[in-house]
This record gives structure tokens, C-alpha cells and sequence, in this order.
């Protein structure tokens, strides 16, 4: 069978030693480059415990990316998103393919990146080239793709929850509100008082409340499947865990639209979509059965008590190093490259027991 050589730049984090682990049982890629400078020099098998020919592969420097990426024929990037927006342009012009797991090129409007992502956006001509890529909602957009824009954690489970009754217009043009809660590692390797166990363990707090960047990402996903603009309000939450991303999505049904269509929306949305499940009921879903695999499952539930009619709460849950970034990135490279869209996903299993 023909490998396909692919990369893995910034391969130390925790989306990159995910990306990692995916892409080393998956049998039609050869991962040629891995880049870190903490791990540089040192071997895959070393600090990952993989075995085999690509356990001999060795880090290279952060600095010697784009040189070393033209043998591959995708990259990704697990990098922060200033250094995504410095490699894309270069690995675009040297003909390799690009999924950034950052959030450089998610947004079409310049304006909101100073806001919230604290830099001005240099590349703005790529924007229109960069394909968003959550595969259950725009897969037709990322076969050929070169540059897919993976979507971030939370955007994608908030998405998820509502998009498909969004798309059958069958919620009022009043706000959606996610109260979304998720483990540590959405915050990245770096270390951090805030992030240290003895702040973070029995304790439960929301964070950048009504300035996370993802929330632009999400409107601008509603708006697209919704076809207008969407008010919202998402506020994140830390959970003393590790792994894994909770959303809750309160909403209002349009006058005449009733429960039944709601449900059969979100059924008929996902039924053949391999990685999303539609419980029965909120009280369903929850991390244990998501956490190490690529599937989210969602539920819907409408008020029948009377006290807030037309009320209808949505709940999704992901594991946000998979599904939520480095799942999610391989199942674009399957899409990428017409390839089952399960390949090296489908083994994967939850930790739980």
C-alpha cells in the first residue's frame, strides 16, 4: 500500500503527541517529521513509547520546519497560532498541504483577531483559501483542500449541538446560550500557577467570561449554517480533569416548531455520520464514553413542566484532544485525501473502565 508522508510540526504538545499516537496505527501514512525543540533530538519511541521503525524518528528543530516539511505531502500544525500564521504561506508555496489545529486562519473577518487572538492578521489573501474544517457539518468543502482550518475544542461541540436545528430553522431568532466546562488540557502544556493541580483539583470556575476566542469561531459557524447571524453567549468553565469537553445549550424553539422536529433533526442530521451519536436523553451523555475516542455524542430535551415553554436544552460532549483537535485533524487528512473517513480512528477506544 502507498504511504502518504505526512508531518507533525510542534509534535510535543498535547494535540501534536495525540496527532502522534493517531497517526502511528494509521496504514496509509509514512510520518516522516516530527518537530519540537523541547524534545529535539531525542526519539518518538523515547518519549512516547512507540515502537517500531517510527519509534527511531527523531524531533527535529522548531526553526528547521519549513525546510524539512517539503518532503512531506501534508503537514500538520500544532503550533500557536502566530506561528501557524509565519509557516502557512511558506508551506502553501512549497506545495505542501496544511491542517492548523491553531486558530490562525478559522476566522473570515480580520477585524476580531487583534480582539481575540492579540494580533494582526498578515496573511488576510489566505483567509478565502482556508477551509473550515468540521467535517459534519461542510465535508463537502475539504476533498482537495490545501489548507484546512481545524476547528477549535469548544467550537466544535457547541457547534454540534445546534447546527442542525439551526439549519432547519427551527429555533427562534432570540440568543443561544452554551455553558460549555472543560478539562485542563484545553489550556495547552505550558505551566501556570492557575493551571497547577493544587489550584485547579476540587475546585470548578469559568474563564475568560465574554472574551474566549472561540467565541467569534462559534457565531461564525451558527451563521453559516443557520444563514444569518446568530446571537450568542458561551462562557467556558474549567473542570478538574484532564480530558474532555462538556457543552450545554439552551435555546427557544420558533413558534410552531414542536420537540419531535427537533429531535428528528439532530437524528437526521448525524445518521450517517460515523463519529456523532444522538442519545435519547441529556441525562445520557456525558465523558467517560467520549474521552479517547473521535465520537461526540449529543441529546436533546424541551420543557413539558410548564415553566419555561418552548425551552429546549442540548447537551454534547467530546474528548478535546481528539474530536475537539487531533482526531478531528486526521479525519480532515482522510477527507483531504479521499480516503474512508474512519481510517485510523476507528480502533481508538474511551479510558473508561
Amino acid at each position: 500500500m502507498h504511504k502518504t508522508a505526512i508531518g507533525i510540526i510542534g509534535a510535543s504538545g498535547y494535540s501534536g503527541v495525540e496527532a502522534t499516537h493517531i497517526l502511528a496505527a494509521h496504514e496509509q501514512v509514512d510520518l516522516r517529521l516530527v518537530t519540537s525543540d523541547r524534545w529535539q533530538g531525542e526519539t518518538v519511541g523515547r518519549r512516547l513509547g512507540i515502537a517500531g521503525p517510527l519509534g527511531q524518528l527523531r524531533y527535529a528543530p522548531l526553526d528547521k520546519s519549513a525546510e524539512l516539511a517539503r518532503e512531506c505531502e501534508v503537514v500538520f500544525l500544532a503550533t500557536p497560532a502566530e506561528s501557524s500564521l509565519h509557516l502557512v504561506p511558506q508551506l502553501l508555496a512549497a506545495g505542501v498541504r496544511v491542517i492548523d489545529l491553531s486558530g490562525a486562519f478559522r476566522l473570515q473577518d480580520t477585524a476580531t483577531y487583534p480582539a481575540f487572538y492579540n494580533f494582526t492578521h498578515s496573511a488576510p489573501e489566505l483567509l478565502g483559501q482556508a477551509v473550515y474544517g468540521l467535517p459534519e457539518l461542510f465535508r463537502e468543502r475539504i476533498p482537495g483542500a490545501r489548507l484546512v482550518s481545524n476547528p477549535g475544542c469548544y467550537a466544535t461541540a457547541c457547534a454540534l449541538s445546534v447546527a442542525p436545528l439551526l439549519r432547519a430553522g427551527l429555533l427562534d431568532e432570540g440568543s443561544v446560550i452554551f455553558d460549555a466546562a472543560s478539562g485542563t488540557t484545553g489550556a495547552g502544556r505550558k505551566g501556570s500557577e492557575d493551571m497547577s493541580f493544587s489550584e485547579v483539583d476540587e475546585d470548578f470556575r469559568a474563564y475568560r467570561v465574554l472574551r474566549h476566542q472561540h467565541t467569534p469561531e462559534i457565531a461564525q459557524t451558527l451563521a453559516l449554517t443557520a444563514g444569518r447571524k446568530v446571537p450568542l453567549t458561551f462562557t467556558a468553565h474549567l473542570l478538574p480533569l484532564k480530558r474532555g469537553i462538556l457543552v450545554t445549550a439552551y435555546a427557544r424553539l420558533r413558534s410552531g416548531a414542536t420537540p419531535a422536529e427537533a429531535r428528528a433533526a439532530l437524528e437526521q442530521a448525524y445518521a450517517s455520520t460515523p463519529f456523532v451519536t444522538v442519545e435519547s436523553s441529556p441525562d445520557a451523555v456525558g465523558l467517560k464514553a467520549v474521552v479517547g475516542t473521535n465520537r461526540c455524542v449529543v441529546a436533546l430535551a424541551a420543557d413539558t413542566t410548564g415553566f419555561d415553554p418552548g425551552r429546549v436544552v442540548v447537551t454534547a460532549a467530546i474528548d478535546n484532544l481528539v474530536k475537539g483537535a487531533a482526531g478531528q485533524a486526521v479525519q480532515n487528512l482522510n477527507l483531504m485525501m479521499g480516503w474512508d473517513e474512519t481510517r485510523g480512528l476507528s480502533t481508538l477506544r474511551s479510558f473508561c473502565p
